[in-house]
């Protein structure tokens, strides 16, 4: 692995490697957080069960947190590198006109969806293993209640203006983050033939739809919240 990591384009395809896993669990992240729109019951039946079945909490899990710090760890060795690299051939190449403003801003992008992670994680993942790993209580319940707690701990996390706007902000990162990283993450793996124009049109259809349905997530529970 380490002899990999030695060379440009090792970095690069294992850096793509993970932007495609972490792609794939984003999308599975949306379509059970979209359920909380449509039915807040199989929301929480959904949630329930990626809480409490051992694959996905012991298993599963730990590959998804290396995931998330190689890529971003990665992202950062990549940008040092590349930007040693840009001092050097200054002279001879204009990268802004050879390369997009997402290509060129990908470490922004990617520290504002770091920032959010932070966030995230703060609103939902570590309440979550307190509760079930410090306080052992794995029902899933409202406490008092048969009542499953997870969408409740949803809605109320979006009852707050500021931090819904942090939300939406943070989507729009996560799409010009997107924008360029899909089809960059196809490119590093060799995904360059007959299909590669319909890569790219997946590529921005999936970068513009799934960071909205997650701003339309937030700002349905606001509203919610607001006009209720």
């Amino acid at each position: 692995m380490s002899g990999i990591l030695n060379s440009s384009i090792g970095r690069k395809f294992a850096m793509a490697l993970s932007a495609l896993f972490l792609m794939v669990f984003l999308l599975q992240h949306f379509s059970i957080n979209l359920l909380s729109v449509f039915s807040p019951d199989t929301f929480n039946e959904v949630s329930h069960f990626m809480g409490t079945f051992w694959v996905i909490q012991y298993l599963l899990q730990p590959v998804l947190i290396f995931g998330v710090i190689f890529h971003f760890v990665m992202g950062f060795v990549l940008e040092i590198k590349n930007t040693k690299a840009r001092q050097i051939s200054y002279a001879k190449n204009n990268g802004g006109a050879n390369s997009s403003w997402m290509s060129r801003n990908m470490i922004w992008s990617g520290l504002a969806i770091l920032a959010f992670m932070g966030l995230h994680f703060y609103d939902f993942w570590l309440p979550e293993i307190n509760t079930k790993f410090i306080d052992g209580d794995m029902t899933g319940l409202i406490e008092g209640t048969q009542d499953f707690r997870y969408f409740e701990e949803l809605q109320h996390k979006f009852h707050s203006h500021v931090r819904t706007i942090l939300y939406v902000i943070a989507f729009v990162f996560l799409a010009l983050h997107l924008l360029h990283g899909f089809n960059s993450a196809f490119q590093s793996v060799g995904a360059n033939n007959k299909y590669t124009k319909g890569l790219k049109s997946f590529g921005k259809a999936y970068a513009i739809i799934i960071p909205l349905g997650f701003v339309f997530i937030a700002v349905y529970h606001h509203l919610k919240h607001v006009l209720s």
